[in-house]
């Protein structure tokens, strides 16, 4: 079995060495870039399974080269990690605006690094690999990756992909934003519950364009839940 490989954008080469290091330990290949143009060369070299992106970089940020990869026809799939010093939570929520799977901040420990990894690339894989689900014209195949409304591409990222595989198979149940992180990111994720607003938003907004939207309710006081009725 192939390793699974991570791009590591960091423009400090010592962090860079030690973060790829740590990955390798724990199974995983690397390579690195120092900035968002080498970034794009190794990218074009060979499609990462996850980017540990920093934040702070030269040239473009990596809030703004995230921005780019998730319109990216090869890479907008991707799932990234954001790494910066950066805690506060609107920058987090940033992040998260921008396409970001996940947020680390430093200083961080290797252990809590890799768990982060693991935890955001069990996340993007689907539950079942060959299974279809088809409520009224809207149908998620897992196998493929793909949402689609009557056979017109539905363009979401691997979060909001996961969310809504999620809703689809636990249709009229009400979850609330502690209950999905678990279910969706897993319990081991350290990520705020304002999370959930910002992906079911984003989910909302790709549904928008095809006339589901309704079909992603708030139940106010008590959570989220899938409606085919909505």
């Amino acid at each position: 079995m192939v390793n699974q490989h991570i791009l590591i954008v960091e423009d400090e080469t010592a962090i860079s060495d030690m973060i790829g290091f740590t990955v390798e330990r724990a199974g995983y290949s690397w390579s690195a870039a120092s900035d968002s143009k080498q970034a794009v060369t190794q990218i074009g070299e060979r499609l990462p399974d996850l980017i540990l992106l920093d934040w702070m970089l030269p040239g473009i940020s990596g809030i703004d080269f995230a921005k780019r990869l998730r319109k990216d026809e090869v890479a907008h799939e991707v799932p990234i990690i954001m790494l910066t010093a950066r805690g506060e939570e609107s920058d987090k929520l940033r992040g998260f605006d921008a396409g970001v799977d996940d947020y680390v901040s430093k200083p961080f420990s290797p252990k809590e690094l890799v768990a982060r990894i693991k935890a955001v690339l069990r996340r993007v894989s689907p539950f079942k690999e060959d299974s279809i689900y088809q409520i009224e014209d809207l149908k998620l195949d897992a196998s493929s990756h793909r949402v689609s409304v009557n056979d017109r591409s539905v363009e979401m990222g691997p979060t909001e992909f996961k969310l809504l595989q999620f809703l689809m198979t636990h249709p009229e149940r009400v979850y609330s934003r502690t209950q999905l992180l678990d279910y969706v990111w897993g319990s081991n994720v350290y990520i705020e519950d304002r999370t959930v607003d910002v992906h079911i938003r984003r989910l909302r907004k790709a549904l928008g364009d095809h006339g589901y939207d309704r079909f992603i309710q708030t139940v106010r006081g008590a959570g989220y839940r899938f409606s085919p009725q909505g």
